[in-house]
């Protein structure tokens, strides 16, 4: 690591002696071309729909260790959640309730969804934010883009420009929970007026607000581009390594009684003479490495027409590593013959294993974009990607003196394999946009989409035994068309209307097909495709001092694949189809700007989120119909406020968040009745309860040029200042029962919430300082 950060160094400060034609090159016009890499995706001005820019700058005063899900979170309608509780580690986004696997993230306009998952696991992109040069998140359908469908929400990211100029740059963080992010970032500028390198090295880490959830971040990001009259060509490598202990457990209200908030279940091994854990499986980790290639070309052909073509090919391998006590293994219903080490279904005892993945995914995606530079502006595009995925698991340690009968005498070495599946997917679209100003002010928009997906899976069962024959018992096609519709409307160079409709559809993922195999019986665990109907209408007001928006949406669907509340055996939240719901909200933005050192921004998010006619099964086997009850994790209410003063080199910002109830399942209970020690009747909630949070990010910058220092920036930045107590995630099962005709959610699995629900606290009061230097 050292010899990179040197190298890095060297290469940064040999480029200063360059020949002074890179100063001169025209960067505007590189940027230009540059910008052709996302063109295809992005939304601007004239398409009729609601999304937020960030640059380079804003991302910069917020990324001091945090994921990207964090960096966002004050734009509107998004939550987001943290195992770890101070977002380091694994973390997540969702945006207008809607959860991860729904969200299409692309960088450089190359698809970055796990096809299984289609979720990005920001652990294995530490520092990413660094190497961005803009991010725009399109909410709902959004406009067409490459890879996993948008369902509600796109996040489309540029990596950073190289830049006319060298330079080096280091960012430092440390603060609370042992939190820290080492950054060093480079460029050579141009060389020779064509040639240019730039990238960054990062190492980040902190122990987690949760006992033991510490995250071990490593990674880097390296370009080298050519740069011409009418070309830019870009080779594009990044990584991550991360190693994070297990904090996906969450723990019910009952266990946080017991053993404090920051208690985490994950590893437990043993407990002393009064009940309180005292023993933990070391290991007890997930570990991954991602390696992301990217082979860029974009052409100016035209004055008028420009071209972009992608490469890519993304490298993963890792596992995650348990222990797995013998009441996990009953809780599931599995014994030791479920991992091939004995003959004898009554044999349960302790063992820890590995769950281990290598995937390949590869493809290219293409643009061409026409502009007539008066009234027309018409955009075809498309992409195929093509993925490889092995799943399999091993045993690493048994309890000892245990195994009399094995299935088979290879159980008996170390490392046994007792799983194996493999799994491919084809995805494949092509489309058209178009804009079109009929009259001055007045622009239709026009985007057609055809996607197709092939999936084959092999039994993807976690057991011994299953998929001897290797034969593929998921093998779907889909065909998806979207289209969508919209008419923007400049009335003045102040106000502007818009209006836009419409649909979307995705394909279930890889836990769905799970469920259905897992229970071949139930109706309600088929995996169905989606659709989504989405109509959007909106206003913005724009004058020297103030800006104000407001955007209604309405996004109907139809076998919505819905969050239930559930996890699984490692922590994945769990989804099914739900045949009618809705949610209707409305979107409200505004900056207020009256002198030049004081900004105030606030947006707010008002909805409703609901599944029409929700069918439960009781314990009894009964079905009941409850009715329209509201979407899990889904709060009606979201407000942000932030003000802004700058003075100078002098920045003070204060950040509000306030978000309203979230349910934890689609049941409309707010909470279940249980038994507490003593077999006295409690009531434990099933929500995420309301919270406001406040950070305050103080810093000052100043430069000292006669030491070569073009700028330092040093500040701090302390996180939730009023130490509000609140919980980021959470899941529950509880069980449904007919009390004389009314309909119930209890606890009979535990005392009071344990084994029903569980809960992810968010760090109270924490600090993080940082520190900028750019040479």
């Amino acid at each position: 690591m050292k010899r990179l950060f040197l190298s890095a160094a060297l290469l940064a400060g040999a480029a200063g002696f360059c020949s002074v034609s890179a100063q001169q090159a025209d960067s505007a016009k590189v940027d230009h071309l540059t910008e052709v890499t996302v063109k295809a995706l992005r939304a601007t001005k004239k398409t009729p729909i609601a999304y937020t820019n960030l640059t380079k700058e804003q991302l910069r005063g917020l990324n001091y260790g945090m994921d990207v899900p964090y960096l966002l979170s004050l734009t509107p309608s998004i939550t987001t959640t943290s195992d770890a509780g101070n977002g380091i580690g694994y973390t997540s986004l969702r945006v207008r309730g809607t959860d991860p696997s729904r969200i299409n993230i692309t960088a450089n306009g190359i698809p970055l969804n796990d096809a299984e998952s289609a979720s990005v696991f920001w652990v294995n992109m530490g520092d990413f934010a660094s190497s961005v040069q803009s991010m725009q998140i399109q909410r709902g359908v959004g406009t067409s883009t490459n890879g996993a469908g948008a369902f509600g929400a796109t996040l489309n990211m540029l990596t950073e420009s190289i830049g006319a100029k060298p330079y080096l740059g280091i960012d430092v963080s440390g603060g609370s929970y042992a939190s820290h992010k080492e950054t060093l970032r480079f460029s050579s500028g141009m060389l020779s007026g064509h040639w240019g390198i730039q990238g960054r090295l990062s190492n980040i880490g902190s122990q987690g607000y949760l006992d033991r959830a510490s995250t071990k971040l490593n990674s880097y990001f390296l370009q080298a581009g050519w740069f011409g009259n009418n070309t830019v060509v870009k080779f594009l490598t990044w990584n991550g390594i991360e190693e994070t202990y297990h904090a996906w457990n969450y723990t019910s209200k009952y266990e946080q009684s017991l053993y404090g908030r920051t208690y985490n279940s994950c590893g437990v091994m043993g407990y002393d003479a009064n009940g309180n854990p005292n023993s933990y499986y070391e290991d007890q980790t997930d570990n991954y490495h991602q390696q992301n290639y990217q082979l860029i070309w974009n052409q100016q052909i035209t004055r008028n027409l420009s071209s972009n073509v992608g490469l890519h090919y993304t490298k993963g391998n890792g596992y995650y590593q348990q222990y797995q006590s013998a009441d996990t293994q009953m809780w599931y219903g599995k014994s030791w013959a479920s991992f091939g080490l004995s003959t004898d279904d009554s044999v349960v005892e302790d063992l820890a294993d590995q769950q281990k993945m290598d995937n390949d995914f590869y493809g290219f995606v293409a643009s061409l974009n026409y502009n007539n530079k008066r009234n027309l502006d018409v955009i075809v595009g498309g992409g195929w990607n093509q993925y490889l995925g092995d799943q399999f698991g091993r045993i690493v340690w048994t309890k000892p003196g245990v195994v009399t009968t094995v299935a088979e005498p290879a159980a008996l070495l170390p490392d046994f394999e007792y799983y194996r599946n493999h799994s491919r997917k084809t995805d494949f679209n092509f489309y058209g946009k178009a804009t079109y100003e009929f009259v001055s002010g007045l622009n239709a928009f026009v985007d057609l989409q055809y996607r197709h997906v092939g999936y084959k899976l092999q039994d993807p069962t976690v057991m011994y035994g299953v998929n001897r024959d290797k034969s593929y018992v998921i093998d779907n096609q889909y065909n998806f068309f979207n289209p969508k519709f919209g008419i923007n409307y400049d009335i003045n160079s102040q106000h502007r209307v818009y209006a836009s409709y419409g649909i979307g559809h995705k394909e279930p993922v890889r836990n769905n097909f799970m469920q259905q195999i897992a229970n071949p019986d139930r109706e309600d665990t088929k995996a169905r495709p989606e659709r989504l109907n989405d109509l959007e209408v909106g206003y913005k007001f724009q004058s020297k001092h103030f800006t104000a928006g407001a955007n209604i949406y309405w996004m109907d669907y139809k076998d919505q694949l819905v969050l239930t509340g559930e996890l699984n055996a490692i922590g994945e939240a769990l989804t099914k189809n739900l045949e009618n719901s809705y949610r209707l909200g409305l979107e409200l933005e505004a900056a207020w700007m009256p002198v030049d050192w004081f900004r105030w921004d606030a947006n707010a998010t008002f909805s409703r989120n609901r599944v029409k006619d929700m069918v439960v099964t009781l314990t009894d086997g009964t079905n009941v119909n409850l009715g329209d009850q509201p979407l899990a994790f889904s709060p009606n209410f979201i407000l942000n406020n932030i003000l802004t003063f700058s003075y100078k080199g002098m920045k003070a910002s204060v950040q509000s968040q306030y978000i309203s109830d979230q349910y934890l399942t689609n049941t409309g209970f707010k909470d279940m009745e249980c038994k507490d020690e003593n077999g006295n009747t409690t009531y434990e909630t099933l929500q995420l309860k309301n919270h406001f949070c406040t950070n305050v990010d103080l810093s000052y910058s100043f430069s000292l040029k006669k030491f070569g220092i073009k700028d330092i920036t040093a500040g701090v930045t302390l996180y939730n200042i009023f130490s509000a107590k609140f919980d980021n995630n959470g899941w529950a099962a509880p069980q449904l029962i007919n009390d004389n005709g009314t309909i119930k959610a209890v606890n009979e699995w535990g005392v009071r919430d344990s084994g029903a629900a569980g809960f992810a606290p968010s760090a109270p009061f924490n600090v993080m300082a940082h520190l900028s230097i750019n040479f």
